[in-house]
C-alpha cells in the first residue's frame, strides 16, 4: 500500500510540472526589437522605441510615418502607409510585405527573408546587404538592390538582382492544367483545336529592368540600415 500511495505522489508531482504545457499553445517567440518608430502601429497598439516584436505581429506606418524593427543579424523599415507581418521562418526572421514599401538590411544570406505575393527576397552573398521591395500590386512588385545582390524566388524559380539594379517583377499566375483527355484530344495529349496541352503545376514570373528614379532615397530614412551589424 505504502508502495502505492509513493507512485501516485510521483504521478501527481509529474502532471503538475507538466501542466503549463498541457494548460494551453506557447506565447509567439520574440523575433525583433522596435528600433525608431514614428506614427506607426504594432497590431492596434501604437508602436514605440523598445517594444518587443514577436512572430506574427502585424507592423503598420501611416502615410507620414515610420517603423524600423531589429531582427538578429538584420533589421526592417516599413517606409510610409506600409504595413507587413513579421514571422519566424525556418529559425531566422522574416517579414510579409503586404501593402507599401520596405527595406532590409542583412549581415548574412540567410538572416533575413522579405516575402511580397509570390516572391521570396534575399541577400545573395554573407556581405553586408540591402534592398527595398515596394508592393504595387499581387501581380506586381518592385525590387531594388541598394548595396550588393539579391535573389528573387518564386515557385522555385530564382534570379539574381545586380548590386544597384532595379527590377519590376511581374508575377504571372500559373497556366491551367490540363483537364482529362477527351474527344478532339489523342493519346499524345495534344489538343487538335487549341494547341498543346499547358503542363500541369507550372508556374513561372517575368522580370524586367525598371527605370527608376529618386525611389531608392527612401533608402536613407535611416542611417542604421547601412550598417546591419550596429547594436
Amino acid at each position: 500500500m505504502q508502495g502505492l500511495r509513493a507512485s501516485l505522489a510521483t504521478l501527481l508531482l509529474v502532471c503538475v510540472s507538466t501542466w503549463p504545457a498541457w494548460a494551453g499553445p506557447k506565447p509567439n517567440a520574440t523575433l525583433g526589437t522596435i528600433v525608431t518608430a514614428d506614427h506607426a502601429r504594432v497590431g492596434s497598439s501604437a508602436a514605440e522605441v523598445g517594444t518587443t516584436v514577436f512572430n506574427g505581429d502585424r507592423l503598420a506606418t501611416d502615410p507620414q510615418g515610420t517603423v524600423q524593427i531589429r531582427a538578429g543579424a538584420a533589421r526592417l523599415l516599413l517606409q510610409s502607409a506600409s504595413a507587413a507581418i513579421v514571422n519566424d521562418t525556418d529559425g531566422a526572421p522574416s517579414a510579409k510585405l503586404v501593402l507599401g514599401t520596405a527595406t532590409f538590411s542583412t549581415a548574412n544570406a540567410k538572416a533575413f527573408t522579405l516575402y511580397a505575393s509570390r516572391a521570396a527576397i534575399r541577400s545573395q552573398s554573407d556581405a553586408p546587404t540591402i534592398g527595398q521591395v515596394t508592393y504595387l500590386s499581387d501581380k506586381e512588385i518592385l525590387v531594388i538592390s541598394k548595396r550588393g545582390p539579391l535573389t528573387v524566388t518564386v515557385d522555385g524559380e530564382t534570379e539574381l538582382i545586380a548590386d544597384g539594379a532595379a527590377y519590376r517583377v511581374v508575377l504571372e499566375p500559373p497556366p491551367t492544367a490540363q483537364g482529362p483527355e477527351g474527344a478532339g484530344a489523342g493519346k499524345s495529349g495534344k489538343k487538335n483545336a487549341s494547341g498543346p496541352p499547358l503542363k500541369a503545376g507550372r508556374s513561372y514570373f517575368l522580370i524586367g529592368a525598371a527605370a527608376v528614379t529618386g525611389v531608392i532615397t527612401g533608402i536613407a530614412i535611416h542611417e542604421a540600415l547601412e550598417s546591419p551589424n550596429r547594436p
